[in-house]
């Protein structure tokens, strides 16, 4: 894991410009950043920036974000915040807060759905790593089946969730069904990611030393941020069966 998160990560990133990337090319700065916060481990709190850019609140702040089971939390800034969630990062139960509009929403999905794609990634790359190393009975378990196919199936399911993000970020998703389909896609291919390689690694992988465990709990909490994988699905049902056809999303 990097040493560099949180509030030294957030000023470094808006000393490079990130908030006025994210104002002037949001499609090119919002996978690139929330990506590598994946791909690394480090946290930062700009998903505040993208959902204060949509509701039109000055940056810097930190609104409040629904989160799974009809529960809020904030993301907080600076040096203070109580950890209710998880001890790595200042994210903490509030009072309900305001809907958020959809198009907060929908660029929050996205976003999130880079940082779960990067984090899938991260734990695929120590998974196939441990397989090319280990030996048992004599050969590397990069050798066996069972181990190719639970590799294969998480970068399957990495893919399929990044092509979808693509297509949310395209302009024809007025619905927002696009964002929440990635969304819903990115967390379950996190989740994909987090079965799968525990297995590759095996003992190792569960304990504290090893840092797959920290891209685990990463998931779990990124993935309950503007609704889980299970909500998002029995949403974008509810909103299928209220339109009575399904849409064309993605121009093939």
């Amino acid at each position: 894991m990097v040493a560099v998160s949180g509030d030294e990560l957030d000023a470094a990133l808006i000393e490079l410009g990130w908030r006025d990337m994210l104002d002037e090319m949001p499609d090119f700065a919002i996978p690139l950043v929330f990506r590598l916060l994946g791909e690394t481990g480090a946290h930062a709190p700009v998903l505040n920036d993208v959902v204060s850019r949509e509701i039109g609140a000055a940056p810097g702040g930190a609104p409040p974000l629904p989160f799974a089971g009809g529960s809020w939390v904030k993301w907080q800034r600076g040096a203070g915040a109580e950890t209710a969630i998880d001890e790595s990062l200042p994210i903490y139960r509030v009072l309900q807060g305001d809907s958020l509009p959809s198009s907060a929403l929908d660029a929050g999905r996205r976003a999130l759905g880079w940082w779960l794609v990067g984090a899938g990634r991260a734990m695929l790359s120590l998974a196939r790593q441990h397989a090319l190393d280990r030996v048992q009975f004599g050969r590397h378990i990069s050798s066996f089946q069972a181990i190719r196919h639970r590799l294969a199936e998480t970068l399957v399911a990495i893919e399929g969730a990044e092509a979808a993000l693509h297509v949310a970020g395209q302009p024809h998703d007025h619905d927002g069904l696009a964002a929440l389909l990635a969304k819903a896609a990115a967390g379950q291919a996190a989740l994909t990611a987090a079965r799968h390689c525990q297995q590759v690694l095996g003992g190792i992988g569960f304990t504290a030393e090893h840092s797959l465990h920290h891209h685990v709990k990463r998931s779990l909490i990124l993935d309950g941020l503007l609704g889980n994988t299970r909500e998002l699905t029995r949403e974008a049902g509810k909103t299928l069966v209220d339109k009575r056809f399904a849409p064309r999303l993605a121009q093939l």
